[in-house]
Parts: C-alpha cells; structure tokens; sequence
C-alpha cells in the first residue's frame, strides 16, 4: 500500500472513534512522519508504540485517545498482516512452560531501577489498583486496599501469610503492623527483594526471591496482588495447584489480577515487548477453569474503573519528576513509560480490561463467606495517624 493510501486507510480508521489527524482535541494525534502510517498498517500495536517512542507522532492525551481507541474496537479492524501474526506467534511461544524464564520478568522489568518506582508509587510502593471509594489520595486509596485485602482474608494475629509476587513488600507488611500475622512474601526480583526486606526489617517477615513452584511450606493464608498476569495461560493450572499445596485445610486464598474480557493465549505485542515479558491477562473463563477442583469460588469482586485512577496518579508522579527520568534513563524511555502508563489508563476507562479480587477457600466455608467489619479504628486510619509507613 503505497503512503497515499495508507494515510486514508489510517485516517478513516480513526474517524470512527472521534479522532482527527492533526485535529486540535486533546485526543487527535499530530504525525510528524509520513511514514508513520505504512508502519501501523504492517505492525500494529507494536509499530504504534514504537513510532510513538521514536516520535514519529504525538498525542497531549494518550489516555483518552486509547479510550477512543478501544471503546470503538479499532484494534480488531487492523488487518492481519504476516508481520502482526509472527509477532502474535512469539508472543505464544515466549508463554510456553519453560520454568527458566521464570526471573524474565524481573530483570527486564522489575530490577530496572527502585529510584523509579519510588518516585511513581505511593509511599508503600503498592505496584497495583488502589481502591478509591470516597479517596482522593493515592496513599488512601493504596491502604484501602491493603486493609480491604487483610479482611477478606479474615487474618488474625498468629497466622502464617504466603504472598505470591511480593513487589516491594507492601503487604507483607502491612499485615504483620497491622493484623499480627508472619509473613513470606516472594518475588523473581532481586532488586523488589532487597528493597522489601529492608522495609520490613524488624517484622515477623522474610522476603525470598524465589518462584511460586519453588515453595514447599504451608500457610493459613495466601494472597497474589498483580503477579497472576505474569503467569501465562499454559501455566494457570500449575499455579493453582502450587497455591493450593501452600495452603491447610480451612484456609483461604485472594487472587488480586487484572483480566480480559475474552480468552487469550498471546499477549499484546508492545506490552510484551517493553514493559511485561511474557505476560498476558487471563479471562473470567480461565481462572475458574485452572481452579476447577482446586478450590471453592467464594466472593468475586471487579473494580476496574479503580485502575484507571490509580495509573493516572502514577502518571501525575511521574511527570512531577521528568527531569531526573530524562536524565538518568533517557528521552526514548520517558516516552515507553508515559506511553505504557497512559494507555494502560485508557483500557481500563473503556472496560477493555478489568480488575478482579477473587476469593477462594479450600474446601468451601460451611457457614458462607462474608468480608470482616471494620473496626471502630481501622488500620487505615491507625497508619495516617502515626505514619506507620516505612520511608
């Protein structure tokens, strides 16, 4: 297709969500290579974010132009070119059981640099959905959702926690201040590990840097908050069974992951490429396939929307220090992770992606489940009060 035609191809495309080339909304994109858009037509979502990293084309909302995006399903209409189907192939491949790529995703991604993440995160370094019922504030929002998470477990002081993807220890901690639990959490990141351990020193928690296939202990309780999606669709059942050796007879487990609205067996191209290896988003149908004799489906819970918020605010951090990110990783980086952030936002605006706490008990509770009343003085606002927090 030669660029005359490819221009009106791509022109006509983006008119049906409400975007203009070179249009004045927030939303139109401003291309400043002609190129630009023989290469979408061949690669799809990974030529897109890879021409927008190499400034090929702007956008001053990339939020609400992925909105536009996806609420009107342009990503189906893109036809599929030899290119886009040997990108979709590796990216099946890459989620083939090899356990060896298992530390994939913490080197490439997680063990880039905590300075990032500090700066981005909330004071606990939560690296997931807040929950944002009445709040305002990222903080609020995150340990909303840690005291949330301690209640559906129904943790009482004494028992032993397993948190499957630890990130920077947030939780972990969190329910050993707060719920007198001990806690293990593990992580394929050297650099998540390191940095946990240090935040909860002092507590009964140990950080390990280690697989989920790996553990041979038991708990009362497990819990994954944002690991699910890094497991991959051959893997689901392996992993259920590997939570539920974990876990003794009465216990529950609460399985935070973010979801698609269909099934997969690839991942987005870009996504896959810059941001999460290996990755994909499991559907409803997947998850309760892999736990099908495993466990009791106890309480599902979606929030999605709640994302759209949170990767805002992480964008609204980020921004605040683009000149220490220019500096220390580069223009072509700032322009990944902006891009990453912001389109992520933009799924979830328009339901492409969900958010889901799922609940699991292992044998099914007798009398029902329901989630633990607040106390009179909530840890959330115990921890506002005394600056619990670890710096």
């Amino acid at each position: 297709m030669d660029s005359r035609k490819a221009s009106a191809a791509v022109r006509h495309l983006l008119a049906g969500a409400g975007i203009t080339l070179n249009g004045k909304h927030p939303w139109d994109i401003q291309v400043h290579q002609d190129a630009f858009f023989q290469r979408v037509l061949a690669g799809g979502s990974l030529a897109l974010g890879e021409s927008y990293m190499d400034r090929w084309w702007d956008c001053q909302a990339l939020d609400q132009f992925f909105d536009r995006v996806l609420s009107a399903e342009l990503d189906r209409r893109v036809h599929r070119t030899p290119r886009i189907a040997w990108t979709a192939f590796c990216c099946w491949l890459a989620n083939r059981p090899f356990r060896h790529k298992a530390y994939d995703i913490g080197k490439r991604h997680y063990d880039i640099g905590n300075d990032l993440f500090s700066l981005m995160l909330d004071r606990r370094m939560n690296y997931s959905c807040g929950y944002w019922e009445g709040i305002d504030d990222l903080d609020a929002a995150q340990e909303t959702k840690l005291e949330m998470i301690c209640r559906k477990l129904e943790l009482e002081p004494g028992m032993r926690l397993l948190d499957i993807g630890c990130g920077w220890g947030a939780l972990c901690q969190y329910a050993a201040e707060f719920h007198g639990v001990e806690a293990v959490g593990i992580t394929v990141s050297e650099e998540q590990a390191a940095e946990a351990q240090r935040r909860c020193s002092g507590l009964p928690v140990r950080i390990l840097c280690r697989d989920y296939r790996e553990m041979r202990e038991t708990f009362d309780r497990v819990v994954s908050v944002g690991m699910f999606e890094h497991v991959g669709v051959q893997h689901y059942r392996i992993y259920m069974k590997s939570a539920r050796r974990c876990l003794r007879p009465g216990g529950l487990m609460l399985l935070h992951t973010i979801g698609g609205n269909n099934s997969m067996s690839t991942c987005d191209p870009w996504i896959s490429t810059y941001i999460f290896p290996n990755s994909m988003l499991p559907s409803a149908r997947q998850i309760t396939a892999a736990s099908e004799g495993l466990f009791v489906l106890e309480d599902w819970h979606s929030f999605g929307p709640d994302y759209d918020r949170t990767l805002m605010a992480w964008h609204a951090n980020f921004e605040k220090h683009k000149d220490y990110v220019l500096r220390v990783y580069g223009k072509r980086f700032y322009r990944m992770w902006r891009y990453y952030l912001l389109c992520c936002a933009g799924a979830f605006r328009a339901r492409a992606n969900q958010l889901w706490q799922i609940v699991f008990s292992r044998e099914g509770m007798r009398h029902g489940w329901r989630i633990r009343p607040g106390l009179p003085e909530s840890a959330v606002q115990h921890s506002h009060r005394h600056g619990a927090a670890t710096a």
